[in-house]
């Protein structure tokens, strides 16, 4: 149900506000004369990890459903943004006001369908018109020999990389790679008869392409598949840990 206009805007209101104090607490920390010596010594390269580990801190708690949890990680990865833009400031190359008019424009710019005059009632619909925007933007840049799929980061955990590079070929009608289900108990079957360590690594690495190949035809995401796995497993120990503490504990 859709809020009322006089909530909506007074929600917008105390969004901003927030935000102005966020920057301004920022601004303080980095102040040359009275900031913190830690937050005024740090640079883009020296964060870079904290903002990859509080991406994932706060990925986990989106996934919990805890909205306490949400909120405070969600937050800490907003003081990342925020943190560096004002190190971008500081150094006279951009500033906040870039980062949200950047953000902005790629929001209209890509959603031709609600602020111009593009039609799309199915997000397929959306995704084909989100890959030619795209390419119209590579074009604009002079990067229109540009692999569609120089866009996923290579940091990108293996798996991740794997799906979001074979869902871009395959919304763009690319051929995928030979193999998929029917490359599986062939791929398994190889393994075990590979004589290096180096070999099987490599034969592995087909397989484990293969799954993720696979994954797209029965409508899995691979990594929540295998981040639901890691979670079963750490639940199956966890039991037979109590289970353990109970049993020397009688």
């Amino acid at each position: 149900m859709a809020k009322p206009p006089d909530t909506v805007g007074r929600e917008t209101r105390e969004g901003l506000g927030q935000l102005n104090a966020l920057l301004g607490t920022m601004r303080r920390l980095r102040a040359p004369v009275g900031g913190c010596p830690w937050d005024l010594e740090q640079t883009h390269a020296s964060l870079q990890h904290t903002l990859l580990e509080e991406s994932y801190e706060a990925i986990e708690a989106l996934g919990t459903g805890d909205v306490p949890d949400m909120v405070e990680e969600l937050g800490d990865l907003l003081i990342q943004v925020v943190f560096h833009a004002q190190i971008g400031a500081d150094n006279g190359t951009f500033t906040i006001a870039d980062v949200a008019r950047h953000a902005n424009d790629k929001l209209v710019r890509r959603h031709p369908h609600v602020f111009g005059h593009e039609e799309a009632d199915t997000p397929e619909a959306v995704k084909l018109i989100w890959d030619q925007v795209k390419a119209q933007e590579r074009e604009t840049k002079g990067q229109a020999d540009r692999s569609l799929l120089d866009g996923v980061p290579k940091t990108m955990p293996a798996l991740g990389y794997a799906q979001a590079v074979q869902e871009r070929a395959a919304r763009s009608g690319l051929v995928r790679e030979e193999g998929g289900v029917g490359q599986l108990d062939n791929e398994a079957q190889a393994i075990a008869d590979l004589p290096t360590q180096e070999q099987r690594e490599a034969r592995f690495g087909e397989l484990l392409f293969a799954l993720v190949d696979a994954s797209q035809a029965w409508g899995v995401t691979a990594e929540d598949a295998l981040r639901g796995a890691n979670r079963r497993f750490y639940e199956r120990v966890t039991r037979v840990e109590r289970a353990s503490r109970m049993q020397s504990q009688s």
